[in-house]
């Protein structure tokens, strides 16, 4: 049993140019994971198209065709902050398909846990909208597959990305049988994720959302250990998903929180910790932010080599 890893050179189709969210943050992870000797150690996870079935999990079907008809013409801009090309449709078709069948090959014991390294990422695309760089919430998708395929009742998300997840929030926000746990800088990009937005209706109280205008370090570590110990671990999920984003870093373009390369393995080791205890040690990563191309892959690492240790 080792850890698996999702990557396809499909992912560099989508092509978004001189934008943060690029090409080279893939290349350069894959390159660096090759020189330090750990891309040999991990399990290749083979990818796939997700169906449109798939997507309409979480997705509206007139929004997945009209992506597909604005893609195939070219693409172009979904909003200012989101490009794509005409290979972006099959590239994030891939992208959720990858991160499905890491969650098949935890579930089938192919591999302990897994690390996710797709683009375009998720956590902000919403029902019927691409924004924030996203088109295709591959996290939530991947939720709702591990309940329908898999008979799993409840999941945790975590997401420690810079930003607020506003599309995997709004997925969930009634339901009480996925729990979301979001740290993010507020205010700021995408303006929700105020600590009162707490759920609706049944899911009152599973949306957990930690903001920061900015933080001390040791609080940040100290704030989200407390609440990977206090509401994940006694929600006690079969599988726990992590949108992994690495802009929280302190030299990050885009965003920032004041975390270091080696905060990112201190994270997957208080997560790692809860899920040995609740879901036999039951954990994927996906790719979200994380735009310092220099240093990204160095974060990146150090999630990898936390989950590695877990095995």
């Amino acid at each position: 049993m080792t850890t698996g890893v999702v990557y396809d050179d499909v992912y560099l189709e989508h092509e978004t140019g001189a934008h943060p969210e690029n090409r080279f943050r893939l290349t350069g992870i894959v390159e660096h994971l090759k020189k330090t000797g750990l891309w040999g150690k991990l399990q290749q996870i083979p990818v796939r198209k997700a169906t449109v079935e798939e997507v309409a999990y979480i997705h509206n079907p007139a929004y997945i065709r009209e992506v597909e008809a604005f893609l195939s013409r070219g693409g172009g801009y979904f909003d200012m902050d989101t490009p794509a090309s005409g290979g972006s449709y099959v590239a994030a078709l891939t992208a959720v398909g990858g991160v499905l069948n890491a969650c098949d090959a935890v579930m089938e014991g192919k591999v302990s846990n897994a690390v996710c390294l797709v683009r375009p990422p998720g956590h902000h695309a919403t029902r019927n909208q691409a924004m924030g760089f996203c088109i295709f919430n591959n996290v939530a998708i991947a939720a709702r597959h591990l309940q329908k395929k898999h008979n799993i009742g409840k999941v945790a998300i975590i997401d420690w990305d810079v930003h607020h997840g506003n599309g995997t929030q709004e997925a969930f926000y009634s339901d009480p049988t996925v729990l979301y746990v979001s740290t993010h800088r507020y205010p700021f990009y995408p303006g929700t994720g105020a600590e009162e937005e707490t759920g609706a209706g049944e899911g009152e109280g599973y949306t957990v959302n930690l903001p920061f205008f900015s933080a001390d370090r040791d609080e940040f570590l100290e704030r989200f250990r407390e609440a990977v110990g206090k509401r994940v671990e006694p929600f006690a999920p079969e599988f726990i998903l992590i949108s992994a984003g690495y802009d929280a870093y302190e030299n990050d373009p885009i965003g920032g929180l004041g975390l270091k390369i080696e905060d990112f393995g201190t994270l997957t080791e208080i997560v790692s910790g809860v899920a040995r205890k609740v879901c036999s040690g039951r954990v994927i990563s996906t790719l979200e932010g994380g735009y310092n191309l220099t240093d990204l892959p160095k974060c990146v690492e150090a999630h990898i080599r936390a989950l590695m240790a877990d095995v």
